[in-house]
């Protein structure tokens, strides 16, 4: 403890001793009875007194001084007053509240040490129901573990067996399709007295490649070869079920490529093929000997 806290209590005590001989306000000074009466009020309430005996000494040290100050000395006495008896309130309320903090601090301590009392008595309690809760979810988990695992085992097991007999369906199928194909194509070429261009399956259909030798160069209009290639083209697309065309021709410049396209789907509808059944688009891409136009038959 400093000096000035082990005086605090003497402080006090002489304080009290000060006060009772103090003779009864100077009806004449009316500073000095305002000080005196707030000294009085503060040395009254026991709390604000206990933190601020010295400054309370010091001020009615001050108050005294002033009350017997020459009138030239007056100004100086009571700023000094004045200023010991606000440092005086100033401890006084600091003390209170250090001396409130302190009781919030230990009561606070005692509640922290009753909750921790009854957190730990509600984690004994608990403890045994969280136990069987544990035990209880674990057997479920392992439980819907075994089930999933047997589910997506039989899962896997259907899917393969779907799997397969897709697969040989779609070969079956596709076999069909080509062997249906083929037979077409010997019927149109019989037909048409004609030969259709190379074509290959995929899965947009079957896509037949016409080849440069179809157009005449750098012209849109077809050339005997390729009016033969129509021709067969014609025949083939009338034979079985009407399926969607589409027709895609190749140049580098995308009005000539939109003038074959169209060139080829006139010469089929010439021919007798619905003209609903065919899109013709142009492809701005230069033509080849190999390939200057597609015809694609949807599946």
């Amino acid at each position: 403890m400093s000096a000035r806290g082990m005086f605090r209590p003497l402080g006090a005590a002489i304080l009290v001793l000060a006060m009772a001989s103090v003779p009864a306000l100077a009806a004449d000074d009316p500073d000095v009875a305002r000080l005196r009466a707030r000294l009085s009020a503060l040395q009254a309430d026991p709390v604000l007194s206990r933190g601020a005996g010295l400054e309370l000494l010091e001020a009615l040290q001050a108050v005294n001084a002033l009350d017997a100050a020459r009138r030239g000395d007056r100004p100086d006495a009571l700023y000094l007053a004045e200023r010991r008896l606000e440092i005086a309130e100033t401890m006084a309320r600091a003390g209170a509240a250090r001396a409130e903090l302190s009781r919030l601090d230990l009561q606070r301590a005692d509640l922290l040490v009753e909750a921790s009392r009854r957190e730990a008595e509600k984690a004994r309690r608990e403890a045994e129901q969280l136990r069987i809760q544990a035990q209880i979810h674990a057997e479920e988990t392992e439980r819907l573990r075994l089930a999933a695992e047997a589910e997506a085992l039989a899962r896997t097991e259907a899917e393969e067996a779907l799997g397969q007999a897709a697969g040989r369906q779609t070969a079956q199928l596709s076999a069909a399709r080509r062997k249906e194909a083929e037979l077409a194509r010997q019927e149109a070429e019989l037909v048409s007295g004609k030969k259709l261009p190379p074509s290959s399956f995929g899965n947009a259909g079957e896509v037949f490649v016409v080849p440069g030798s179809a157009y005449a160069s750098g012209k849109s209009s077809l050339t005997a070869s390729g009016k033969d290639a129509a021709a067969a083209l014609a025949a083939y697309l009338q034979i079985g079920s009407k399926r969607q065309v589409r027709i895609r021709a190749w140049d580098k410049d995308p009005k000539v490529a939109q003038s074959r396209a169209a060139a080829l789907r006139d010469a089929l509808v010439a021919a007798g093929v619905d003209k609903g059944r065919i899109k013709a688009d142009g492809v701005k891409d230069p033509a080849t000997a190999k390939r200057a136009a597609e015809v694609t038959v949807a599946p």
